[in-house]
């Protein structure tokens, strides 16, 4: 089953589902693919997603991440980029590998680690999802305990903050309380089609100092 899944192209955009695997499964599917995968797998109580993500859903994502980073830089505030890592409980039996990703309150945590294990690490207090294939699953974030979960659609940008052990869509982020990000940032993102990411970006700098500093 191993060698057909590693020989296995998923066609961009599509999605393939595996029911009724074990965690043993999962992990030797992880070992088998490797890191240097296009593939992106979710995993939750048995059942693994795998899906190869379009050009927009890429492009989406490290701009959204490069939002955030000016966000994190004008603000003063440490971090950790995590990025695809694969998060995990085998406790929990869930696995994921989210857009994009931050350490922030708890980046001290993690820092000068080569591998993480939410059995025994802290989950990113951000989680990005580029939501265009329909993809994301809330079970996965919400068992593993991360504090908020971004997701974007293309044209809304829906912030989710962890609750008790539910997700409760919210108006402002619990990290970035001071902006208002539900607007503006699907308008730098449906701008940088027009003038390009790079300048999308000086823009959104300058819109968070002056709300900063007005």
């Amino acid at each position: 089953m191993l060698l057909a899944l590693k020989q296995l192209t998923v066609t961009p955009g599509d999605r393939l589902l595996l029911t009724s695997l074990t965690w043993q499964d999962y992990e030797k599917i992880l070992d088998e693919l490797g890191d240097r995968r296009s593939i992106r797998l979710s995993y939750s109580q048995g059942t693994l997603e795998a899906m190869t993500p379009l050009f927009i859903h890429e492009n989406t994502k490290v701009l959204i991440g490069d939002l955030v980073k000016v966000l994190l830089d004008e603000l003063g505030l440490d971090y950790e980029p995590a990025g695809s890592t694969t998060f995990k409980n085998q406790q929990m039996d869930q696995g994921i590998e989210p857009d994009e990703s931050f350490y922030i309150e708890n980046c001290a945590a993690i820092r000068g680690k080569t591998r993480l294990d939410l059995a025994i690490d802290p989950p990113p207090d951000l989680a990005i999802e580029i939501d265009i294939t329909k993809r994301t699953r809330f079970n996965n974030y919400e068992r593993l305990g991360v504090p908020e979960l971004w997701r974007y659609n293309g044209e809304r940008l829906e912030i989710n903050v962890l609750q008790g052990s539910e997700y409760v869509e919210s108006c402002q982020s619990r990290l970035f309380s001071q902006f208002n990000l539900i607007e503006k940032i699907p308008e730098t993102l449906q701008n940088s089609q027009k003038i390009g990411s790079a300048m999308a970006l000086k823009q959104f700098r300058i819109w968070v100092k002056q709300t900063l500093n007005p």
